[in-house]
Order: structure tokens, then sequence, then C-alpha cells
């Protein structure tokens, strides 16, 4: 109980992604058409280990990967119940609007607006209506809890795949094989992508990109990497780059490589203040679009569902480490260097921890 005699539970609070501390908090209150979902697992993103991101919003519960089963619903409240297993999106669009008629869901005003109260590394989230309506999903019984924690990351995924317009038999450069370049090697496979190169610094990863379908895995540093990339691409470069690092030395590097009529996808952002140098005549005769991808709407995590729920689409092999409460802090220090993990989870009521409505 809190002062007020109110219900406690338990939260990992960002103060700086040095120093996480993990609080009692007031259990959320909800408003008429909200839910409260118990999360069982919440997978941790890279965007949750940027310092120039995080440090914006502390003191701060981060984690928006979330998994759970529905606790609690409140009049108003449409499509699931309590006890249902469900993804739940934290933002949503107004799916009214020019943009959002236009499929731009993720410019929409309303979506940024929109969030998780708090986020994922918590016992508990409250989801607004405005979200339940949209984007809660009940999950199918044949999809797993770690299997649905990619929903999002793979929603922004496919949508960044639709924008590369990527078909059978383009040639795909990913640039970075941290766990989202893995999966993204891994959807290229699936979308009939060839050539698939990957480009990364750290031999490990270059292995695993080998692993999950890369073609040609190069070190952006070796001597010969422009003679390679050319030979993989009969001299013409990647005709789809997706740049997966937030970092303005990666980006040149694609533009530096891209093929003449090519599309080079800006994944992840970069911090407000970066600045890219590029010479807009060479990209406007080899005519190369640059182009980006931020996040993912409704239809995404749909389509993103039915792929997992199908079953050929493998993801949880991407998790190397899982933690309670206790080790989100070091969990965001392996998001940020991705030296010695891929994908973390974590289970905030506790690792093994069956977790079932109340």
């Amino acid at each position: 109980m809190n002062a007020s005699g109110g219900p406690m539970m338990s939260a990992a609070r960002a103060y700086s992604l040095d120093d996480v501390r993990v609080e009692e908090v007031p259990l959320p209150k909800l408003e008429p058409g909200d839910i409260l979902v118990q999360v069982v697992v919440c997978g941790v993103c890279s965007s949750d280990a940027m310092d120039w991101y995080v440090s914006r919003k502390v003191p701060v519960v981060l984690g928006h990967e979330p998994v759970g089963i529905v606790h609690e619903v409140t009049p108003g409240v449409e499509g699931v119940e309590v006890g249902d297993r469900v993804f739940f999106h934290h933002h949503v669009p107004c799916m009214e609007c020019r943009l959002c008629q236009r499929g731009q869901y993720t410019s929409c005003h309303r979506f940024r607006e929109t969030s998780l109260d708090p986020g994922g590394f918590a016992e508990f989230v409250r989801v607004p209506a405005e979200i339940v309506r949209l984007d809660v999903l009940k999950l199918p019984d044949q999809i797993s809890d770690e299997s649905a924690a990619f929903i999002e990351p793979l929603a922004c995924s496919l949508r960044a795949f639709g924008k590369l317009d990527v078909a059978r038999g383009s040639s795909v450069w990913v640039v970075g094989a941290g766990p989202m370049g893995l999966m993204n090697i891994r959807l290229a496979r699936y979308f009939g992508a060839k050539p698939i190169i990957v480009s990364d610094p750290v031999e490990v990863r270059r292995e695993f990109a080998l692993g999950v379908g890369a073609d040609l895995a190069l070190d952006p540093g070796q001597p010969d990497f422009d003679e390679r990339m050319a030979e993989a691409t009969d001299g013409w470069g990647a005709e789809k780059i997706i740049v997966m690092p937030g970092a303005v030395e990666p980006i040149e590097h694609g533009l530096a490589h891209a093929a003449p009529g090519a599309i080079v996808l800006v994944y992840t952002p970069t911090p407000p203040e970066a600045t890219v140098g590029y010479r807009p005549h060479d990209l406007y005769f080899k005519e190369v679009t640059i182009t980006h991808s931020y996040s993912a709407g409704p239809v995404d995590t749909r389509e993103a569902l039915d792929l997992l729920a199908g079953g050929d689409f493998e993801v949880e092999d991407l998790i190397t480490h899982r933690f309670g409460l206790d080790g989100v802090g070091e969990a965001l220090r392996l998001a940020k260097t991705h030296d010695e993990s891929l994908r973390a989870m974590i289970y905030p009521h506790g690792i093994g921890v069956e977790v079932k409505a109340i």
C-alpha cells in the first residue's frame, strides 16, 4: 500500500543509463476504456540504451516491447477480457487524419502523444483506451511469450522493408549486425533477396549474420571492402541498403556504395545535432533515394503477429540474456554495446515465474 492506501508494484526506473533502481511505485489508476496488464516479458530495444534519447525522459520506466496478461478491464472495453494474453503497442495514430489516410501512421500527431503508463520494465502497465481500441492484439496459443515480444520490432522492420520495396532477387546490404540487423537479414531472406550482404566491424556478429542467412559478411574496415562489395553485386553496388546504427559514419558509408537507383533507408535515429555529409550532385546523377522508417503502425503489428504465428520466421534464437527487474541496468549496458549479447528479455515478476490473471 502507498501513503494513500493504494496498491503498489515494482518497476525499474532509470535516472540515467548508469543508474537504474527497482522501486515500489503506485499501481496505475485506470480510466474508462483502459486496461491493466500484468507484464510477462518485455524485450530490450537498443533505443532504450541511447543516451541522447533517454536523457530527455529521465527519470523514466523504459520498455516498449511488452507482452502480458490482462489483469483488469474497465467499462467500455471491447475485444479483450481478463486473462487474455496480449501484445500491446506503446503508440497509436488517430487513423483519421490526412497522414493516416496515406499510411504514414507514425507521422500522425497522436502517435507520439500516446504512451503506456509506465513502460514495460514494470510488473503492471496501464494501457490507455486509445491504444486498447487500436493496437492490443490477443495472442494465439502457438506463439510463445518471447516470440510475441518481437512483434513490435518485427513490425518496425516490415514497415521498413515496405519502404525499401525489397523483392525476390533484390540485392540487400544490411549495415550493422546487431540483433535488429540480424533479424533484417532473416527478413531479407524471407522476401527472396539475393545476394544479402552484411557489414559489421565485430567478427562474432559477422559470423552470426552468416548463420541467419547473409551470403557475405564484410568488415567495413578491411582494405578490400570496395572490391568485395563490387564483386558481390556485379560491379553495381547494393540496390537496397538498410543502415542500422543511428550514427553518421554508417549512413555515409551506405551512401558511398549505393548502386544507381538504390534506396538507402536509415533505420535508427541519430542524435539531434548529427549532420550527414554527402554530395547531392553524385546522388542526383545516380538517382539514389534516401528514406527513413520510424516505428510501426497497427497494420504493421498485425502483419508481424501473423508472420510469427505462422511458425516460418524464427526470432527466439536472437535472445541471449534474460533478467528480472534487478537486471535492467545490466541489460541496458549490453544493449548499448552489443559486443556481448544480442537480445535481452526482462521478466518483471522474475525469471521462471508463471504469470496468471489474479
